[in-house]
């Protein structure tokens, strides 16, 4: 037994060089992380996986990020957006198969044609079915106005991911214009902490210029931010995006998915009862990738429910899972791998993550 490890978990408030510790760890004491993390999260949310319906519903993006497949600056890509038809298909898949939740997710617009059509299929969706499902959005940065429209239309959901809590990372990972400002992406944050939103963030893991200090300073922010759910998994590079050029100061891929399930579980450790989703970026490494973070504290599982013909188009990075997701064979596999896992679906509930009750009652 490593004692300064055991002693390290046993810590009621772990401070930067802990995280950072726990961050490097390898063979058995990385398994023993991942056992502790998988001990807590059975305590305080239960041994207990939520599916999130996902819909890609476009690939359109005003946006430019250095990272990303998708970047309105790559002329590579064929852009969709779903009719409303595709949208409730998908809906009705997950309903019908009882899952609590679906996910809106796109590239960031803010133009009224585009915000008042999601405020309208907010409204079908929540009009569908008596029994509605619970929304999450991850739709980018948004006026208040906004934002409080999406919300009264019925989304409580929102997924705002910081990428790193490092300014000058941030920045390097960004144009450096109005548009893609470090300061708009926090005060987007307390925004929907502000209206009341389950609020969630999340980053990358293992891109070009970051460290392990980096990361624990990511794990601070998330914590001291109060958030109520996460998605982050580890970076993975496209060669049409402008940091592809740092391709060869990158670590292993494998050693960056290790790095993901490690802040998975340092992130349970540290936030013991909000919502942490498993990343589909997992997956794109190691076939079991979103299973294996199941074991190490997430809770949250998205397949994609967006139509088939549109997967290849929303490559946010290189051997994104392109699987027809839609069938029920696949569905059954993915069951069975959360019962392995030693988790069961929690099937017609919302799933809300627990941290917001306590957050919101303060």
């Amino acid at each position: 037994m490593n004692a300064k490890l055991e002693s390290v978990l046993n810590k009621s408030i772990l401070e930067k060089e802990d995280l950072v510790y726990l961050l490097s760890l390898g063979g058995k004491d990385e398994k023993r992380l991942f056992e502790k993390a998988y001990e807590i999260k059975a305590k305080y949310v239960g041994r207990k996986t939520y599916f999130r319906g996902l819909i890609e519903y476009s690939n359109i993006c005003g946006k430019n990020c250095y990272y990303c497949g998708i970047r309105g600056g790559n002329k590579n890509v064929h852009r969709y957006e779903l009719t409303d038809d595709e949208v409730m298909k998908a809906v009705k898949y997950a309903l019908d198969h009882n899952w609590g939740s679906v996910v809106m997710q796109a590239g960031e617009r803010s133009d009224k044609q585009f915000t008042d059509r999601i405020t309208r299929i907010l409204k079908k969706i929540k009009s569908y079915s008596a029994n509605p499902p619970g929304i999450t959005l991850s739709l980018g940065e948004q006026s208040e106005e906004v934002f409080q429209d999406w919300f009264d239309a019925g989304a409580h959901r929102y997924l705002l991911r910081i990428e790193s809590s490092t300014k000058s990372l941030y920045e390097k990972i960004h144009p450096n214009n109005a548009a893609h400002s470090f300061e708009t992406r926090l005060e987007n944050l307390k925004r929907l902490q502000r209206l009341n939103y389950q609020t969630g963030t999340g980053v990358m893991i293992g891109m070009p210029f970051q460290t392990l200090e980096h990361l624990a300073d990511d794990l601070l922010f998330m914590r001291d931010f109060d958030i109520d759910m996460c998605g982050m998994g580890p970076y993975i590079e496209h060669s049409e995006t402008p940091l592809y050029q740092y391709k060869d100061q990158l670590m292993p891929i494998e050693d960056r998915f290790r790095l993901a399930l490690r802040m998975i579980a340092v992130l349970r450790i540290v936030m013991k009862d909000v919502n942490i989703a498993s990343a589909t970026a997992l997956q794109a490494i190691h076939p079991q990738g979103r299973e294996m973070a199941l074991k190490a504290g997430a809770n949250v599982i998205m397949p994609n429910l967006t139509p088939v013909k549109y997967h290849e188009d929303y490559h946010l990075y290189k051997n994104k899972p392109t699987v027809n997701e839609e069938t029920d064979l696949y569905i059954q596999n993915l069951e069975k791998n959360i019962q392995d896992a030693g988790d069961v679906v929690g099937y017609g509930e919302w799933g809300d993550p627990k941290h917001y009750f306590v957050r919101s009652s303060k």
